[in-house]
Protein backbone atom coordinates (compact mmCIF):
# COMPACT_ATOMS: atom_id res chain seq x y z
CA UNK A 1 0.00 0.00 0.00
CA UNK A 2 1.17 3.43 -1.04
CA UNK A 3 1.19 6.15 1.17
CA UNK A 4 -1.76 7.97 -1.08
CA UNK A 5 -3.63 4.28 -0.77
CA UNK A 6 -3.02 4.80 3.06
CA UNK A 7 -4.34 8.05 3.29
CA UNK A 8 -7.84 7.28 1.93
CA UNK A 9 -7.88 4.33 3.83
CA UNK A 10 -7.62 6.63 7.02
CA UNK A 11 -10.33 8.78 5.69
CA UNK A 12 -12.75 5.34 5.97
CA UNK A 13 -11.17 4.32 9.10
CA UNK A 14 -12.48 7.77 10.68
CA UNK A 15 -15.29 8.21 8.34
CA UNK A 16 -17.69 7.50 11.63
CA UNK A 17 -16.51 10.51 13.38
CA UNK A 18 -16.59 13.06 10.33
CA UNK A 19 -20.26 11.65 9.39
CA UNK A 20 -20.96 12.60 12.72
CA UNK A 21 -19.49 16.05 12.73
CA UNK A 22 -20.79 17.25 9.45
CA UNK A 23 -24.91 15.75 10.52
CA UNK A 24 -24.44 17.37 13.88
CA UNK A 25 -23.55 20.73 12.15
CA UNK A 26 -26.64 20.11 10.00
CA UNK A 27 -29.26 19.85 12.53
CA UNK A 28 -27.92 23.25 14.49
CA UNK A 29 -27.81 25.50 11.34
CA UNK A 30 -26.21 29.07 12.43
CA UNK A 31 -25.66 32.20 10.32
CA UNK A 32 -23.00 34.60 9.82
CA UNK A 33 -20.32 35.11 13.64
CA UNK A 34 -23.25 33.60 15.40
CA UNK A 35 -22.09 30.04 15.08
CA UNK A 36 -21.66 28.64 18.70
CA UNK A 37 -22.87 25.42 18.47
CA UNK A 38 -21.18 24.78 14.98
CA UNK A 39 -17.83 25.09 16.15
CA UNK A 40 -18.39 21.98 18.51
CA UNK A 41 -17.53 19.06 16.66
CA UNK A 42 -14.45 20.98 15.84
CA UNK A 43 -12.77 21.26 18.45
CA UNK A 44 -14.04 17.72 19.81
CA UNK A 45 -12.14 16.12 17.08
CA UNK A 46 -9.34 18.16 16.70
CA UNK A 47 -8.43 18.04 20.60
CA UNK A 48 -8.71 14.36 20.71
CA UNK A 49 -6.06 14.24 17.76
CA UNK A 50 -3.37 16.13 19.52
CA UNK A 51 -4.14 19.31 17.26
CA UNK A 52 -3.55 22.95 19.02
CA UNK A 53 -6.15 24.78 18.99
CA UNK A 54 -6.43 28.98 19.09
CA UNK A 55 -9.38 30.19 19.71
CA UNK A 56 -10.96 33.36 19.24
CA UNK A 57 -8.79 35.10 16.59
CA UNK A 58 -9.16 37.90 14.24
CA UNK A 59 -11.37 39.00 16.70
CA UNK A 60 -14.19 36.07 16.29
CA UNK A 61 -15.83 34.03 18.88
CA UNK A 62 -15.96 30.97 16.66
CA UNK A 63 -12.94 30.99 14.65
CA UNK A 64 -10.12 29.49 15.16
CA UNK A 65 -6.77 28.16 14.32
CA UNK A 66 -5.73 24.27 14.83
CA UNK A 67 -2.04 23.51 14.47
CA UNK A 68 0.09 20.12 14.44
CA UNK A 69 3.17 19.53 13.49
CA UNK A 70 6.34 21.59 12.84
CA UNK A 71 8.80 22.70 10.16
CA UNK A 72 8.00 23.49 6.33
CA UNK A 73 5.53 23.87 4.35
CA UNK A 74 3.48 24.87 6.75
CA UNK A 75 -0.32 23.59 4.78
CA UNK A 76 -3.58 25.43 5.51
CA UNK A 77 -7.21 24.03 4.94
CA UNK A 78 -10.25 26.27 4.93
CA UNK A 79 -13.28 24.97 6.73
CA UNK A 80 -16.86 26.73 7.19
CA UNK A 81 -20.04 26.09 8.97
CA UNK A 82 -21.87 28.54 8.57
CA UNK A 83 -25.64 28.59 7.51
CA UNK A 84 -28.17 30.66 5.81
CA UNK A 85 -31.92 32.25 6.81
CA UNK A 86 -34.83 31.10 5.76
CA UNK A 87 -33.57 27.89 4.29
CA UNK A 88 -34.85 25.33 6.73
CA UNK A 89 -35.84 22.17 5.12
CA UNK A 90 -36.70 18.58 5.84
CA UNK A 91 -33.92 16.07 4.93
CA UNK A 92 -34.25 13.54 2.15
CA UNK A 93 -37.52 15.42 0.80
CA UNK A 94 -37.97 16.13 -2.97
CA UNK A 95 -39.73 18.92 -2.42
CA UNK A 96 -39.79 22.05 -0.75
CA UNK A 97 -40.79 20.73 3.29
CA UNK A 98 -39.41 23.52 5.67
CA UNK A 99 -38.38 21.69 9.43
CA UNK A 100 -38.97 25.04 10.68
CA UNK A 101 -40.83 28.11 9.09
CA UNK A 102 -38.20 30.94 8.81
CA UNK A 103 -35.69 28.72 9.91
CA UNK A 104 -32.10 28.28 8.85
CA UNK A 105 -30.64 25.91 6.89
CA UNK A 106 -27.32 24.36 5.56
CA UNK A 107 -28.40 25.95 1.89
CA UNK A 108 -24.58 26.19 0.84
CA UNK A 109 -23.29 22.54 1.86
CA UNK A 110 -20.86 23.88 4.47
CA UNK A 111 -21.56 21.00 6.67
CA UNK A 112 -19.59 19.01 4.32
CA UNK A 113 -17.79 21.56 3.30
CA UNK A 114 -15.74 22.36 6.52
CA UNK A 115 -15.78 18.57 7.47
CA UNK A 116 -13.93 17.74 4.18
CA UNK A 117 -11.27 19.96 5.26
CA UNK A 118 -11.36 18.65 8.96
CA UNK A 119 -11.12 14.98 7.81
CA UNK A 120 -8.48 15.93 5.18
CA UNK A 121 -6.05 17.42 7.92
CA UNK A 122 -6.60 14.97 10.44
CA UNK A 123 -6.07 12.04 7.46
CA UNK A 124 -2.47 13.83 6.70
CA UNK A 125 -1.59 14.65 10.28
CA UNK A 126 -2.13 10.97 11.03
CA UNK A 127 0.39 9.44 8.12
CA UNK A 128 2.97 12.33 9.25
CA UNK A 129 3.06 10.19 12.80
CA UNK A 130 3.28 6.82 11.11
CA UNK A 131 5.93 8.40 8.63
CA UNK A 132 7.27 10.74 10.52
CA UNK A 133 7.36 13.48 8.12
CA UNK A 134 7.93 16.75 9.02
CA UNK A 135 6.23 19.85 8.27
CA UNK A 136 2.80 21.94 9.68
CA UNK A 137 -0.94 21.31 9.39
CA UNK A 138 -3.10 24.36 10.15
CA UNK A 139 -6.95 23.88 9.81
CA UNK A 140 -9.22 27.04 10.13
CA UNK A 141 -11.99 27.52 11.52
CA UNK A 142 -13.84 30.01 9.40
CA UNK A 143 -17.55 31.26 10.35
CA UNK A 144 -19.56 34.04 8.25
CA UNK A 145 -18.43 33.34 4.65
CA UNK A 146 -21.93 33.84 3.77
CA UNK A 147 -22.01 38.24 3.42
CA UNK A 148 -19.60 38.30 6.86
CA UNK A 149 -16.83 36.94 4.95
CA UNK A 150 -15.02 35.87 8.25
CA UNK A 151 -11.84 34.84 5.83
CA UNK A 152 -11.50 38.18 5.12
CA UNK A 153 -11.28 39.72 8.36
CA UNK A 154 -8.47 36.57 8.85
CA UNK A 155 -6.57 37.92 6.11
CA UNK A 156 -6.89 41.29 7.45
CA UNK A 157 -5.10 40.65 10.88
CA UNK A 158 -2.46 38.40 9.20
CA UNK A 159 -3.83 35.02 10.11
CA UNK A 160 -2.43 33.19 7.28
CA UNK A 161 1.06 35.25 6.71
CA UNK A 162 2.77 32.38 7.71
CA UNK A 163 0.89 29.61 5.40
CA UNK A 164 2.88 28.24 2.52
CA UNK A 165 -0.16 27.58 0.36
CA UNK A 166 -3.93 27.00 1.34
CA UNK A 167 -6.42 24.45 0.21
CA UNK A 168 -9.72 24.77 -0.01
CA UNK A 169 -13.44 23.51 -1.26
CA UNK A 170 -17.03 23.99 -2.17
CA UNK A 171 -19.71 21.53 -2.59
CA UNK A 172 -21.74 21.72 -6.23
CA UNK A 173 -23.66 20.09 -8.91
CA UNK A 174 -19.76 19.46 -10.69
CA UNK A 175 -16.72 18.25 -9.90
CA UNK A 176 -13.30 19.84 -10.96
CA UNK A 177 -10.69 21.85 -9.68
CA UNK A 178 -11.64 25.62 -9.27
CA UNK A 179 -10.12 27.18 -12.02
CA UNK A 180 -11.87 30.37 -12.24
CA UNK A 181 -12.23 33.89 -10.55
CA UNK A 182 -14.70 35.13 -8.31
CA UNK A 183 -15.87 38.69 -7.80
CA UNK A 184 -14.71 40.88 -5.01
CA UNK A 185 -17.84 42.64 -3.21
CA UNK A 186 -18.18 45.58 -1.14
CA UNK A 187 -21.23 45.80 1.50
CA UNK A 188 -22.49 48.73 2.91
CA UNK A 189 -25.70 50.28 4.80
CA UNK A 190 -27.18 54.07 3.58
CA UNK A 191 -29.45 55.51 6.42
CA UNK A 192 -30.88 58.41 6.18
CA UNK A 193 -32.54 61.23 8.91
CA UNK A 194 -34.92 63.21 7.84
CA UNK A 195 -37.80 65.54 9.35
CA UNK A 196 -41.68 64.00 10.00
CA UNK A 197 -44.73 66.05 8.88
CA UNK A 198 -48.31 65.46 7.76
CA UNK A 199 -48.07 64.68 4.59
CA UNK A 200 -51.60 66.46 3.36
CA UNK A 201 -51.44 69.64 6.07
CA UNK A 202 -47.76 70.36 6.57
CA UNK A 203 -45.77 68.85 3.73
CA UNK A 204 -43.03 71.70 3.74
CA UNK A 205 -42.07 71.25 7.16
CA UNK A 206 -40.98 67.45 6.44
CA UNK A 207 -37.86 66.34 4.68
CA UNK A 208 -38.35 62.48 3.44
CA UNK A 209 -35.70 59.97 4.14
CA UNK A 210 -37.37 58.04 1.91
CA UNK A 211 -37.10 60.40 -0.80
CA UNK A 212 -33.58 60.34 -0.09
CA UNK A 213 -33.30 56.66 -0.50
CA UNK A 214 -35.13 56.73 -3.85
CA UNK A 215 -33.11 58.99 -5.34
CA UNK A 216 -30.11 57.26 -4.61
CA UNK A 217 -31.57 54.02 -6.07
CA UNK A 218 -32.48 56.09 -9.53
CA UNK A 219 -28.73 57.73 -9.42
CA UNK A 220 -27.70 53.96 -9.37
CA UNK A 221 -29.60 52.64 -11.96
CA UNK A 222 -28.48 55.33 -14.22
CA UNK A 223 -24.80 54.44 -12.76
CA UNK A 224 -25.10 50.93 -14.18
CA UNK A 225 -24.53 52.19 -17.27
CA UNK A 226 -21.75 53.77 -17.24
CA UNK A 227 -19.72 50.41 -15.13
CA UNK A 228 -17.65 47.82 -16.65
CA UNK A 229 -19.92 44.92 -17.67
CA UNK A 230 -19.09 42.49 -15.13
CA UNK A 231 -19.65 44.39 -12.34
CA UNK A 232 -23.32 44.23 -10.37
CA UNK A 233 -24.98 46.51 -7.73
CA UNK A 234 -27.71 45.00 -5.84
CA UNK A 235 -29.77 46.51 -2.98
CA UNK A 236 -32.40 45.99 -0.69
CA UNK A 237 -34.25 48.22 1.85
CA UNK A 238 -33.57 47.69 5.11
CA UNK A 239 -36.39 50.64 6.29
CA UNK A 240 -39.02 52.03 3.97
CA UNK A 241 -40.03 54.96 6.92
CA UNK A 242 -43.05 52.70 8.13
CA UNK A 243 -46.94 51.76 6.81
CA UNK A 244 -48.16 55.24 6.76
CA UNK A 245 -48.25 57.02 3.90
CA UNK A 246 -49.61 60.19 5.14
CA UNK A 247 -46.80 60.76 6.82
CA UNK A 248 -43.32 62.57 5.41
CA UNK A 249 -40.70 59.36 6.65
CA UNK A 250 -37.99 60.56 8.84
CA UNK A 251 -35.99 57.34 8.31
CA UNK A 252 -35.18 55.34 5.68
CA UNK A 253 -32.16 52.33 5.07
CA UNK A 254 -30.63 50.60 2.17
CA UNK A 255 -28.27 47.88 1.98
CA UNK A 256 -25.71 47.63 -0.92
CA UNK A 257 -23.56 44.99 -2.66
CA UNK A 258 -21.04 46.63 -5.35
CA UNK A 259 -19.60 43.60 -7.04
CA UNK A 260 -16.35 43.53 -9.81
CA UNK A 261 -13.59 41.06 -10.94
CA UNK A 262 -10.97 42.78 -8.75
CA UNK A 263 -11.56 44.80 -5.38
CA UNK A 264 -9.66 48.29 -6.95
CA UNK A 265 -12.97 48.31 -9.47
CA UNK A 266 -15.01 47.23 -6.76
CA UNK A 267 -13.58 50.26 -4.63
CA UNK A 268 -13.87 52.66 -7.43
CA UNK A 269 -17.74 51.80 -8.25
CA UNK A 270 -18.50 51.77 -4.59
CA UNK A 271 -17.09 55.53 -4.52
CA UNK A 272 -19.25 56.73 -6.73
CA UNK A 273 -22.27 54.81 -5.07
CA UNK A 274 -21.22 56.90 -2.10
CA UNK A 275 -21.04 60.80 -4.18
CA UNK A 276 -24.65 59.43 -5.43
CA UNK A 277 -25.83 58.36 -1.56
CA UNK A 278 -24.32 62.08 -0.88
CA UNK A 279 -26.27 63.85 -3.36
CA UNK A 280 -29.45 62.45 -2.15
CA UNK A 281 -29.17 63.19 1.09
CA UNK A 282 -27.99 67.05 -0.39
CA UNK A 283 -31.27 66.65 -2.53
CA UNK A 284 -33.95 66.17 0.38
CA UNK A 285 -32.37 68.02 2.94
CA UNK A 286 -31.85 65.08 5.19
CA UNK A 287 -28.82 63.53 7.22
CA UNK A 288 -27.10 60.63 5.65
CA UNK A 289 -25.15 58.04 7.53
CA UNK A 290 -22.68 55.24 6.14
CA UNK A 291 -21.87 52.40 7.66
CA UNK A 292 -19.41 49.76 5.63
CA UNK A 293 -20.61 46.27 6.90
CA UNK A 294 -17.99 43.85 5.07
CA UNK A 295 -16.14 42.18 1.69
CA UNK A 296 -14.19 40.54 -0.03
CA UNK A 297 -11.30 39.86 -2.65
CA UNK A 298 -11.73 38.18 -5.95
CA UNK A 299 -10.83 34.37 -5.90
CA UNK A 300 -7.04 33.72 -7.57
CA UNK A 301 -6.28 30.24 -8.38
CA UNK A 302 -3.31 29.22 -7.95
CA UNK A 303 -2.65 27.00 -11.48
CA UNK A 304 0.22 24.86 -10.22
CA UNK A 305 -2.00 23.57 -6.77
CA UNK A 306 -4.68 23.38 -8.50
CA UNK A 307 -3.58 21.07 -11.34
CA UNK A 308 -2.30 19.03 -8.48
CA UNK A 309 -5.58 18.79 -6.79
CA UNK A 310 -7.33 17.81 -9.87
CA UNK A 311 -5.00 15.51 -10.76
CA UNK A 312 -5.59 13.88 -6.82
CA UNK A 313 -9.42 14.45 -7.63
CA UNK A 314 -9.07 11.88 -10.94
CA UNK A 315 -7.60 9.24 -8.26
CA UNK A 316 -10.71 9.58 -5.71
CA UNK A 317 -13.43 9.93 -7.93
CA UNK A 318 -16.04 9.48 -8.63
CA UNK A 319 -18.77 9.09 -6.59
CA UNK A 320 -19.39 5.60 -6.40
CA UNK A 321 -23.41 5.89 -6.01
CA UNK A 322 -26.14 2.76 -4.88
CA UNK A 323 -29.56 2.63 -7.62
CA UNK A 324 -31.44 4.01 -4.94
CA UNK A 325 -29.01 7.26 -4.31
CA UNK A 326 -29.09 7.90 -8.11
CA UNK A 327 -32.62 7.55 -7.61
CA UNK A 328 -32.95 10.15 -4.69
CA UNK A 329 -30.25 12.87 -6.71
CA UNK A 330 -32.52 12.55 -10.08
CA UNK A 331 -35.88 13.58 -7.78
CA UNK A 332 -34.06 16.56 -6.71
CA UNK A 333 -32.63 17.44 -10.09
CA UNK A 334 -35.68 17.03 -11.66
CA UNK A 335 -36.83 19.79 -9.65
CA UNK A 336 -35.46 22.63 -11.36
CA UNK A 337 -36.69 24.58 -14.59
CA UNK A 338 -36.33 23.42 -18.18
CA UNK A 339 -33.50 26.36 -18.58
CA UNK A 340 -31.26 24.82 -16.01
CA UNK A 341 -31.82 21.41 -17.48
CA UNK A 342 -31.06 22.88 -21.04
CA UNK A 343 -27.38 24.25 -19.07
CA UNK A 344 -26.67 21.12 -18.09
CA UNK A 345 -26.85 19.68 -21.96
CA UNK A 346 -24.78 22.70 -22.70
CA UNK A 347 -22.06 21.97 -20.33
CA UNK A 348 -21.71 18.27 -21.29
CA UNK A 349 -21.80 19.21 -25.00
CA UNK A 350 -18.88 21.79 -23.73
CA UNK A 351 -16.93 19.70 -21.46
CA UNK A 352 -16.79 16.51 -23.69
CA UNK A 353 -16.62 17.42 -27.25
CA UNK A 354 -15.57 14.25 -28.06
CA UNK A 355 -18.71 11.97 -26.59
CA UNK A 356 -21.42 11.07 -28.75
CA UNK A 357 -25.30 12.38 -28.31
CA UNK A 358 -26.08 9.34 -26.75
CA UNK A 359 -23.17 10.45 -24.04
CA UNK A 360 -23.85 13.46 -23.72
CA UNK A 361 -27.44 13.33 -22.62
CA UNK A 362 -26.81 10.56 -20.15
CA UNK A 363 -24.50 12.89 -18.05
CA UNK A 364 -26.52 15.96 -18.04
CA UNK A 365 -29.60 13.58 -17.68
CA UNK A 366 -27.73 11.27 -14.86
CA UNK A 367 -29.22 13.47 -11.95
CA UNK A 368 -25.60 13.87 -10.34
CA UNK A 369 -22.40 14.62 -11.87
CA UNK A 370 -20.98 10.91 -13.35
CA UNK A 371 -17.41 12.36 -14.39
CA UNK A 372 -14.98 15.06 -13.58
CA UNK A 373 -15.37 18.67 -15.71
CA UNK A 374 -11.59 18.67 -17.59
CA UNK A 375 -9.98 21.58 -15.63
CA UNK A 376 -9.70 24.93 -17.34
CA UNK A 377 -8.10 28.28 -16.18
CA UNK A 378 -10.83 31.32 -17.09
CA UNK A 379 -11.55 34.47 -15.99
CA UNK A 380 -14.89 34.30 -15.82
CA UNK A 381 -16.68 35.53 -12.10
CA UNK A 382 -19.92 34.64 -10.58
CA UNK A 383 -20.08 35.03 -6.87
CA UNK A 384 -18.15 35.68 -4.53
CA UNK A 385 -16.11 34.09 -1.86
CA UNK A 386 -13.50 35.26 1.20
CA UNK A 387 -11.32 32.56 -0.04
CA UNK A 388 -10.32 35.31 -2.64
CA UNK A 389 -8.62 37.18 0.45
CA UNK A 390 -6.53 34.28 0.72
CA UNK A 391 -5.69 33.74 -2.42
CA UNK A 392 -4.42 37.21 -2.46
CA UNK A 393 -1.73 36.74 1.10
CA UNK A 394 -0.67 32.64 -0.40
CA UNK A 395 -0.77 30.31 -3.30
CA UNK A 396 -4.19 29.27 -2.46
CA UNK A 397 -6.44 26.10 -4.37
CA UNK A 398 -9.95 24.29 -3.97
CA UNK A 399 -12.04 22.31 -5.86
CA UNK A 400 -15.77 21.83 -6.62
CA UNK A 401 -17.21 18.63 -4.75
CA UNK A 402 -19.95 17.22 -7.13
CA UNK A 403 -22.53 15.76 -4.47
CA UNK A 404 -24.98 18.20 -4.91
CA UNK A 405 -28.02 17.40 -7.24
CA UNK A 406 -27.11 18.06 -10.80
CA UNK A 407 -28.61 21.95 -12.12
CA UNK A 408 -29.36 23.28 -8.62
CA UNK A 409 -27.22 25.74 -7.42
CA UNK A 410 -26.49 27.03 -3.67
CA UNK A 411 -28.83 28.45 -1.45
CA UNK A 412 -31.77 26.13 -2.04
CA UNK A 413 -33.96 23.81 -0.49
CA UNK A 414 -32.50 20.92 -2.62
CA UNK A 415 -29.05 21.53 -1.00
CA UNK A 416 -30.44 20.91 2.52
CA UNK A 417 -32.15 18.09 1.88
CA UNK A 418 -29.40 16.46 0.83
CA UNK A 419 -27.59 17.52 3.35
CA UNK A 420 -26.97 14.89 5.06
CA UNK A 421 -27.81 11.88 2.62
CA UNK A 422 -25.35 9.12 1.72
CA UNK A 423 -24.45 10.70 -1.01
CA UNK A 424 -23.66 13.89 0.50
CA UNK A 425 -21.39 11.56 3.01
CA UNK A 426 -19.26 10.02 0.16
CA UNK A 427 -18.93 13.49 -0.98
CA UNK A 428 -17.36 14.38 2.56
CA UNK A 429 -14.90 11.70 2.39
CA UNK A 430 -14.41 11.97 -1.30
CA UNK A 431 -13.59 15.67 -0.51
CA UNK A 432 -11.36 14.76 2.78
CA UNK A 433 -9.27 12.31 0.66
CA UNK A 434 -8.55 15.14 -2.13
CA UNK A 435 -7.42 17.73 0.72
CA UNK A 436 -5.39 14.84 2.37
CA UNK A 437 -3.18 13.55 -0.67
CA UNK A 438 -2.84 17.21 -2.10
CA UNK A 439 -1.13 18.05 1.41
CA UNK A 440 1.07 14.97 0.89
CA UNK A 441 2.05 16.28 -2.63
CA UNK A 442 3.01 19.81 -0.83
CA UNK A 443 5.30 17.56 1.61
CA UNK A 444 6.91 15.57 -0.53
CA UNK A 445 7.42 17.56 -3.46
CA UNK A 446 9.09 20.77 -2.60
CA UNK A 447 8.85 21.71 -6.53
CA UNK A 448 5.11 22.00 -6.05
CA UNK A 449 5.62 24.22 -3.58
CA UNK A 450 8.27 26.45 -5.20
CA UNK A 451 6.10 26.24 -8.36
CA UNK A 452 3.43 27.54 -6.97
CA UNK A 453 4.73 30.35 -4.96
CA UNK A 454 6.75 30.86 -8.74
CA UNK A 455 3.33 31.45 -10.16
CA UNK A 456 1.65 33.40 -7.18
CA UNK A 457 4.79 36.24 -7.59
CA UNK A 458 4.49 36.20 -11.09
CA UNK A 459 0.33 37.15 -10.84
CA UNK A 460 0.89 39.88 -8.25
CA UNK A 461 4.26 40.72 -9.40
CA UNK A 462 4.94 42.42 -5.59
CA UNK A 463 1.50 44.16 -5.57
CA UNK A 464 0.89 44.07 -1.43
CA UNK A 465 -2.41 42.90 -0.61
CA UNK A 466 -4.81 45.72 0.50
CA UNK A 467 -7.83 44.22 2.67
CA UNK A 468 -11.43 45.72 0.93
CA UNK A 469 -12.31 45.90 4.67
CA UNK A 470 -11.29 48.78 6.53
CA UNK A 471 -9.44 48.75 9.67
CA UNK A 472 -11.24 50.10 11.92
CA UNK A 473 -14.49 47.43 10.67
CA UNK A 474 -15.27 44.99 13.22
CA UNK A 475 -16.56 41.86 12.97
CA UNK A 476 -20.26 41.40 13.48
Amino acid sequence: MDAKERLMQIVEEKKDEFIKASDQIWSTPETRFAVEKSVQPYYEILEREGFTIKKGIADMDYAFEATWGSGKPVIGMLAEYDALGNLSQVAGEVEHKPLVAGGNGHGCGHNVLGTAALAGAVAIKTLMEEEHLSGTIKLFGCPAEESGYGKAFMARDGIFNDLDLALANHPMDSMSGWGSSSLAVLQCYYEFSGTPAHAAAAPEMGRSALDAAELMNVGVQFLREHIIDPARIHYAFIDAGGESANVVQPSAKLYYFIRAPHVDQAKAIFARVNKIAEGAALMTETKLTKEFDAGCSDFVANKPLTRAIDKNLDIVGPLELTDEEMAFEKKLSDTVSEASKQNLYNRAKHSFPDWTEEQVRKEAEAGIALHKLPLEFTDETAGSTDVGDVSQVVPTAQFTNGFEPQGTSPHTWQWVSNGISSVAHKGLLLGGKVFALTAYDALTNPDLVEDAKKDFEEYFAGKQFESPIPAEVRPR
